[in-house]
């Protein structure tokens, strides 16, 4: 589904450059659940916003689905992510004053949708995280772990073929969190779409189907790979 070539991201900090993807090269594949994990600094969030089209690299490529993706402008960045990323944060990124479904419809009125119209697909998708029960309540009435939920839902209201999460799990306890770490493993492998997750959390990480560990803005390891050195 993805494919990074040689993809190099630079920043300009206090007169100096600092690299924060250095040549990574990798290989993201439909049906797979994939952390990221490393210390901070080592080009987690620059790998997931390079991945989202939030960000464009300044050299290498980015193949999404065999389409070059990296030299996008902003209004095809945005028309990208609309069509293909759904986006889960660590602190929810929930409207106040929206109720859960209409937080879950937000994507498609941004598509151009009306609310009564979209109201039908975001009760569904409440349904299918386990908030059906909960759908006209808003954000303050719910715990951390519901809000994950609907920002999961939301994340899907289009039906996108890739899921970016930004360290999903960091304000949740740790059952709450392997809920959520189950969620996005159904959505994974029962859709057959990529969800990448970056992470702190080792345990976190060890749930998923594949690791990824960055330092100084190279790929170090990568349990994918060592998985098929290990086969006879």
């Amino acid at each position: 589904m993805l494919e990074l070539t040689d993809v190099v991201r630079e920043y300009r900090i206090g007169g100096a450059t600092v690299r924060a993807l250095d040549q990574v090269s990798l290989r993201l594949t439909a049906g797979q659940f994939v952390s990221v994990v490393g210390p901070s600094g080592a080009g987690k969030s620059t790998l997931l916003h390079l991945l989202g089209a939030l960000d464009a690299p300044d050299s290498g490529s980015i193949r999404f689905q065999g389409t070059e993706i990296g030299g996008l402008d902003d209004n095809r960045q945005s028309e990208f992510r609309r069509q293909h990323v759904g986006f889960v944060f660590q602190f929810f990124n929930l409207l106040p004053t929206l109720s859960a479904w209409e937080n879950v419809a937000v994507p498609k009125l941004l598509d151009g949708t009306r609310l009564r119209a979209a109201k039908g697909r975001a009760l569904e998708l409440l349904d299918l995280v386990g908030l059906s029960g909960r759908a006209a309540h808003r954000p303050a009435e719910l715990s951390g772990g519901q809000m994950q939920r609907v920002a999961l839902a939301r994340a899907l209201v289009l039906d996108p073929p890739l899921i970016l999460a930004d360290e999903p799990t960091g304000n949740l306890d740790s059952k709450t969190g392997a809920a959520i770490l189950e969620l996005l493993a159904e959505i994974a492998h029962d859709a057959a779409r990529a969800v990448v997750m970056v992470t702190h959390n080792t345990e976190a990480a060890a749930a998923t189907d594949r690791v990824l560990t960055l330092g100084d803005g190279r790929i170090v390891t990568d349990s994918a790979a060592l998985t098929l050195a290990e086969r006879p």
